[in-house]
């Protein structure tokens, strides 16, 4: 998986956490509380995961020479 690959997924994880932190706002039931708690706590872990994934790709294809390089021109 590709850096921009996992930073994406990282941006819908951090959507879904959102719309958590929403409902959790929203609601009066402590049951529901609780409930939403622990998807907020879940989601931050796969957010954290996601981003140290696009970190190790983004490394390893910084150390990976460009494909498309042109060799260096010749001196006058």
């Amino acid at each position: 998986m590709s850096a921009d690959e996992s930073l994406s997924k990282a941006e819908d994880l951090l959507a879904r956490l959102e719309s958590a932190r929403t409902r959790l706002d929203s609601t009066q039931d402590p049951d529901q509380a609780i409930d939403i708690l622990q998807q907020l706590a879940e989601l931050a872990k796969e957010v954290e995961a996601e981003l140290q994934r696009a970190k190790r790709a983004a490394e390893t294809e910084a150390a990976q020479p460009p494909s498309h390089a042109k060799p260096d021109a010749p001196a006058d």
